[in-house]
């Protein structure tokens, strides 16, 4: 599975691959704004920016991507623009089930379910289920999703004394419908010209490269995802070290 994929570089020269990339998704509305369309109809064409940036995935070396859908701040947008992406994320689940489990992909979706609607939640479920045996990619959607919400929940959850950052991680996961195997974020990329990661994998990301790129969401292909991947490797990481250190697990596993 992708999540078994955990090592550990000690080497100052060392080439390294951003396992986890997770992207925030902006730029669909301003990019239909500047085409004189409805905002809808550039959320339809991040739909096919999902598809190309999934199947990119696996030829850079990439082993988990998560994706900021919707956010629980998104809720304050107007009804029919929250209808349509609901809509949108069904039949983006129904159609790609299929070809996930075909090319091994491996869906999950993050993030609150008790307020999306019913017909999506099965949705959702019906996906997981039906692709639970990939081992290729690990596609996360964040949907009604707050990192600040999860981490409280998390806190929530835990009685006594404080947790480890081991023993928080787990917690962590199981408030969002994660899975606490996921590896650390690598690479977290946001689109559409803005530089703020509004509530999204905040204790995930803790050592997290940093990416902003002018490129509006539905413009953003395999390419642009490819030329990210090339500056990440060409950074050097220390986790708080003197010298290039790579370790794949938890927050609490870096010096």
């Amino acid at each position: 599975m992708p999540n078994a994929l955990r090592y550990k570089v000690l080497a100052a020269t060392v080439t390294i691959n951003p396992f986890h990339v997770a992207i925030i998704m902006d730029g669909n509305g301003r990019w239909a704004e500047e085409r004189g369309w409805p905002r809808t109809r550039g959320h339809r064409a991040g739909a096919d920016a999902v598809r190309h940036a999934v199947e990119a995935s696996p030829r850079l070396g990439i082993t988990t991507l998560t994706l900021y859908a919707f956010s629980s701040d998104n809720w304050r947008r107007p009804p029919e623009e929250v209808r349509v992406l609901m809509a949108l994320f069904r039949d983006f689940l129904e159609s790609e089930i299929d070809t996930c489990r075909r090319e091994g992909v491996r869906l999950g979706v993050i993030g609150r379910r008790d307020r999306l609607p019913a017909a999506l939640v099965g949705t959702i479920e019906q996906a997981e289920e039906a692709t639970a045996e990939g081992e290729v990619l690990e596609l996360r959607l964040a949907v009604d999703y707050s990192s600040r919400d999860a981490i409280a929940a998390a806190a929530a959850r835990h009685q006594g004394a404080a947790p480890s950052r081991e023993q928080f991680r787990d917690l962590l996961a199981r408030s969002q419908h994660g899975d606490p195997r996921t590896p650390d974020v690598d690479l977290l990329i946001r689109t559409g010209r803005e530089q703020r990661l509004s509530d999204f994998l905040l204790w995930e990301s803790a050592y997290a490269e940093l990416l902003f790129s002018s490129v509006l969401w539905p413009d953003f292909t395999g390419d642009h995802l490819r030329e990210a991947v090339e500056d990440f490797r060409g950074r050097n990481r220390r986790f708080g070290a003197l010298s290039t250190i790579r370790v794949q697990g938890a927050v609490g596993d870096r010096a």
